[in-house]
């Protein structure tokens, strides 16, 4: 493992415990998208059926269940928690996933490292993530105003697929047979969509003003 990888499942990690902050600390969900959060879940569920087959290091397996423990736990509590529920605007969230879903599942049919279960499983997982992002932000711009913690989620979670982007650089460089193309432009993609939102962010920053996207 190189310091990119590293420094993206940190990142990724970090913008995980912003959310389930904000979560139990505010007992709302005001400004997340549960729609992003479902497609997440399914993102680590068909990302990691190999959990229980292969085995690559203690690390390795510690995030895969942290991951898809903690996007269970989130959608469960969109859904179910009796306070937190109430919070959720069903009627701003209202991006069609599913389209996302057939999208990623159809493209993953066709374009593959492998015609396996697996590793079609995988690749779906991998073009999922890539447009997981997509009602939130829609959300957010629907919104206009974001509060700070729910900024701050969506900033680390831009930031984990950038260090990633990284990561793939230094392996194309250090490894004899890199073969993680899929990963590779998918996460360019992925990046790329949060370019609207990380100006804004700068510019909030810049100016220490509360955190607005245009409409």
């Amino acid at each position: 493992m190189n310091i990119f990888r590293f420094a993206g499942d940190m990142t990724h990690l970090i913008s995980i415990l912003v959310l389930l902050l904000k979560i139990y600390a505010t007992k709302s969900c005001s400004g997340i998208s549960l729609k992003t959060q479902e497609l997440y879940a399914l993102v680590f569920l068909t990302r990691y059926l190999d959990l229980f087959t292969d085995f690559i290091s203690v690390y390795n397996t510690i995030m895969k269940l942290v991951f898809i423990s903690s996007s269970l736990a989130i959608v469960w509590c969109m859904r179910m928690h009796r306070v937190v529920r109430r919070s959720y605007d069903k009627d701003v969230d209202t991006f069609r996933n599913y389209f996302l879903i057939l999208a990623s599942f159809i493209l993953a049919l066709l374009v593959h490292e492998k015609f396996i279960f697996q590793e079609i499983f995988w690749a779906f997982s991998i073009y999922l993530e890539a447009l997981a992002i997509l009602p939130q932000l829609v959300l957010l711009q629907r919104s206009g105003n974001v509060d700070n913690l729910t900024g701050q989620y969506v900033f680390f979670l831009g930031a984990y697929r950038a260090f990633y982007i990284l990561n793939w650089i230094y392996r194309y460089f250090t490894e004899q047979h890199f073969s993680r193309w899929i990963a590779c432009i998918s996460g360019i993609v992925q990046t790329a969509l949060y370019a609207d939102f990380f100006y804004y962010y700068f510019i909030s920053w810049k100016n220490n003003a509360k955190l607005q996207l245009p409409a």
